[in-house]
Order: C-alpha cells, then structure tokens, then sequence
C-alpha cells in the first residue's frame, strides 16, 4: 500500500524532472499538502493508503471545498491539481484509473481580459523611453523589458527565463521556453531589437554569465521583480496600478488579431497548446467593434 505524503512528494518531483516551473510545483504542492491534510486524523495510523481513496472519499473532500465558500476558480486548480496526481498514480501503476477524473468540475464565468489599447501601451513605453518616468541605471533594462513584453507577448516566466544565446539581434528573433519547457521561435520587432541592444551596451559583463536581465546584484531578475517594476511605470505613467506583465501578453494578441493576423499564427506566436485558449481575443475584439458600432452607427 502506498502512503499518500510519500506518493504526493514523488509526483512533485517527477513535476521537476518533467521541466515544469518552480511556480506549478510550488502550487500543485500546495494543493496537494491541503488534500492530504483533509485526510489525516489525529492517529497517523488512520490516514487512507492511496489505493483505499476512492470516489466517495474524493467525493467528501470536494464537498468540504464548496462548504468552506472558496471561489470556483480555485475549487477548478485545487481539483486539477488532484486529478494529475491521480493521472501519475495510474502511470505508475499504483491506481487501476484516475478516479478524479470523474469528480464535477465546477462552473467558472468566463471573463473576457481587460485589454490597453495601443496608444495607453504605447505612451507608457514612451514615458520610460523619453524619460518621463524611471531613474537610471535601470531605464535601459526596463524599457527592454516593457518592449519585450508588449512586441513579443511573453509571459513573464519566459522573459525572465531568456539567457543571452536565446536572442540574435541580426535576425531580430529569440528561442523561448514556454510551458512544459516547450521551445518557439518569436519575431523581435524594430523597437523592442532596439531597446533589447541599448540595454546590452550598458549591461554589466560577467564571463558565463548567462542571463538577459540581471537584478542589482547581477544575478538573473525575478518574476516578482518584472512584476513590480510594471506596476510602478504604468502607476507612474498612467495612474493605473491595475496594469501587469500579463497586460501586455493581452494587448499584443488583440492588437494583432485587430490589425488582420491569423489567429493559428497567433497561436503560435503565443505558445499556446490548444487554439480555443486564443479564441478569447476573439470575444475581446468583437467586443471593441460592438462598442465602435454602438458609438458611431446612426442606428445604434
């Protein structure tokens, strides 16, 4: 009989061999201390075995998710979480089948991103372009950030995951890992090749030193740190705390598919597994022509 702590421990590396991210395995393993704390009782002795976890138990943990209110959305990651350690379980043999598998999942509204438009993203990278916001010696850095983030739609654990040999200025195209440590080729455009060049005239030389954008101390910047520094130019800038990295990801798929690209090719360019994850800057784009119809169609 497998005991579950030691099987959970087992998935979340298996999760690290695998190439997921520090942030997955440190949710899932969130999670995944929850649902084990769910099932244990004062006597150890009484915590199930794996095998002994089935859907009627499973069934109870859900239900003690909904009793303690939580928000939908995070019943929908807490359960994703379950049914892939179970889907481990079954690769390993330790489960004939993924019993969460067959646990409801519950509804979520879909929500449609609040999109910037192009001249709000625009004037922020020019704020910090012309000087008008930030401080040296990091305006360099941050405007190739903001470039980066704007003209190739990165997620923010991919730009701060570039090394050096990832961008080649000459043919203004870089090599990101993505999800599941899955590799693409993104185009640069002109402003972002120039911002990305001018912040490698300045940035500090370190022999084997790997990484595209350093912290204060040389070392590669944290998402945490992106995180924070776009907070503060689009506060600064624009008066809007409400801005992040994932901003700009929006922005630069609606702005594309607004301007006639294709949306498989914006699939592309996003990374994304399935097309139906890029089909929501559909619904946004739809939404913005429908506000253009009702401000200027006599008959509206």
């Amino acid at each position: 009989m497998a005991e579950l702590r030691p099987s959970i421990s087992s998935y979340l590396r298996e999760l690290e061999r695998r190439g997921a991210s520090k942030h997955t395995v440190r949710n899932y393993g969130a999670d995944l201390e929850q649902f084990a704390q769910y099932f244990e009782m004062p006597d150890s002795k009484s915590v199930p075995p794996v095998e002994q976890l089935d859907l009627a138990l499973l069934r109870e943990w859900l239900s003690d998710l909904y009793d303690r209110s939580l928000a939908p959305v995070t019943i929908r990651r807490k359960l994703a979480a379950v049914r892939a350690f179970f889907r481990f379980l079954r690769e390993e043999g330790i489960c004939p089948a993924n019993i969460a598998s067959r646990l409801r999942t519950p509804k979520v509204k879909q929500r449609l991103p609040e999109v910037m438009s192009a001249e709000k993203a625009n004037n922020l990278l020019d704020a910090v372009e012309d000087g008008t916001v930030g401080a040296e010696p990091w305006r360099e850095r941050d405007l190739a950030i903001l470039e980066l983030l704007y003209g190739c739609g990165l997620r923010v654990s991919e730009l701060v995951g570039l090394d050096l040999e990832d961008i080649s200025l000459d043919e203004r195209s870089m090599r990101i890992r993505g999800k599941g440590n899955k590799e693409r080729q993104v185009p640069i455009g002109i402003r972002a090749a120039e911002a990305v060049q001018r912040y490698l005239d300045v940035r500090p030389e370190k022999p084997g030193h790997l990484p595209l954008f350093l912290n204060s101390r040389n070392d590669r910047l944290g998402d945490r740190q992106v995180r924070r520094l776009v907070k503060n130019y689009a506060l600064l800038a624009a008066g809007d705390s409400t801005v992040h990295p994932h901003s700009f990801r929006h922005a630069y798929a609606t702005h594309l598919l607004s301007d006639g690209a294709d949306l498989r090719a914006i699939q592309e360019l996003l990374g994304h597994a399935r097309l139906t994850t890029t089909q929501k800057y559909t619904q946004v784009s739809l939404r913005d022509l429908q506000a253009v119809y009702d401000r200027a169609h006599p008959k509206a």
